[in-house]
């Protein structure tokens, strides 16, 4: 069953990396009495993700911001490493939260999980965004099979 507007987020823990390593981050200290802008990609360093979905958010998030979002976070099924090296690549430093779904345990839970297997990725997440309010979908974008156009920064501000 997939997730929809009005469900609570399912118990799930994140890695994240910090200042002395890796870190788990539950969904209650990510989403608790928050308004987060969560969005999700099928893969760090792909060439959509790394060039539109996260730089989307990089350059709205002040914006996003200024229209009560409290935080804003990105998740994909790739490991903590490799989400920090994402995100310094990116320059992302404190402006979103990398939240590694390494075994794709959250995805599953909301019923957004992509088989990538044809492209010998195995099973990631779908690329969606969505606001969460105090760990309730408020709003959800889920994107059509290799579309980049629901789930940006841009669609995301016009939401809220």
């Amino acid at each position: 069953m997939t997730i929809k507007v009005g469900d609570k987020l399912p118990e799930a823990t994140f890695m994240t990396m910090g200042g002395s390593g890796p870190e788990p981050k539950t969904t209650a200290d990510v989403f608790g009495g928050k308004t987060v802008a969560l969005f999700a990609v099928p893969g760090a360093f792909t060439p959509t993700c790394s060039a539109k979905h996260l730089p989307s958010f990089l350059e709205k998030g002040a914006d996003l911001k200024a229209k009560g979002v409290d935080a804003i976070a990105c998740t994909s099924v790739n490991d903590v490493f490799v989400m920090g090296a994402w995100a310094k690549s990116q320059d992302v430093g404190d402006q979103v939260m990398m939240l590694a779904d390494g075994n794709g345990a959250f995805a599953k839970s909301l019923g957004l999980e992509l088989d990538g297997s044809k492209f010998g990725m195995g099973p990631r997440s779908q690329r969606y965004s969505m606001v969460v309010k105090d760990g309730v979908v408020d709003k959800l974008n889920v994107e059509e099979g290799g579309a980049f156009e629901v789930s940006s920064a841009d669609y995301m501000l016009a939401q809220v």
